[in-house]
């Protein structure tokens, strides 16, 4: 017998004695908790996202669309990054203002070549304002859920006020939940017994996000 028939059948005598017209898990369980907390406007929720961001450690920049590209070559170039790796989707405008070599997001990669990549530019599935979560999906300008991992910098940029949203719920229902979703709050970071914060573990060490609109 292999571990799999050993799993489904102890599911199998854990469920024996549940009734065949007992109501489904989805219908059973309440939904009728909070979708956001409070009432805000647009504006104030871009707001609220910013705060949280900041608490939890990211940078925080805001531009208009026209000036995304010499803010992103200005966040580079302040970082001293050599290189960045660009995911396939990626607006080419973007970019259009560094002179930094470019990366390509491949499948071939190794884990060796992404931690050479100084930074990385994507942009995210969603922002969530009441915890201060961005959401990347690997969509095309998104790149491979790697990218983001490895890299010591991360520039993430999010449209407003299109992209973001006030709570985890209205998240969800935007999300694929059959694509690779990666959640982040602020920079990779975890303590030690003695609660001394160490950033950079297993994540990038700084997270600098572009409100963007």
């Amino acid at each position: 017998m292999s571990s799999r028939e050993r799993i489904l059948g102890r599911v199998r005598r854990a469920l024996a004695d549940v009734p065949r017209d007992e109501a489904p898990y989805g219908e059973a369980v309440a939904r009728d908790y909070l979708r956001e907390h409070g009432e805000r406007t647009p504006g104030e929720t871009v707001d609220l996202l910013a705060e949280n961001l900041a608490e939890y450690r990211a940078v925080v920049h805001r531009c208009p669309d026209g000036e995304l590209p010499t803010l992103i070559a200005r966040l580079l170039a302040d970082r001293g990054a050599g290189s960045v790796l660009v995911p396939s989707g990626l607006e080419p405008g973007w970019l259009a203002e560094s002179d930094v070599t470019r990366v390509a997001d491949r499948a071939g990669s190794t884990p060796a070549e992404l931690d050479r990549t100084d930074s990385v530019v994507t942009a995210c599935a969603v922002a969530i304002a009441e915890t201060g979560t961005i959401v990347l999906d690997g969509s095309p300008d998104q790149g491979r859920r790697r990218i983001s991992l490895v890299p010591d910098h991360h520039i993430c940029v999010v449209r407003v006020p299109d992209q973001v949203v006030a709570s985890v719920p209205q998240a969800l229902e935007r999300l694929d939940p059959t694509r690779p979703l990666t959640w982040i709050s602020g920079p990779s970071a975890t303590s030690d017994i003695e609660l001394d914060r160490v950033e950079g573990v297993h994540g990038p060490r700084t997270l600098e996000v572009v409100l963007v609109g």
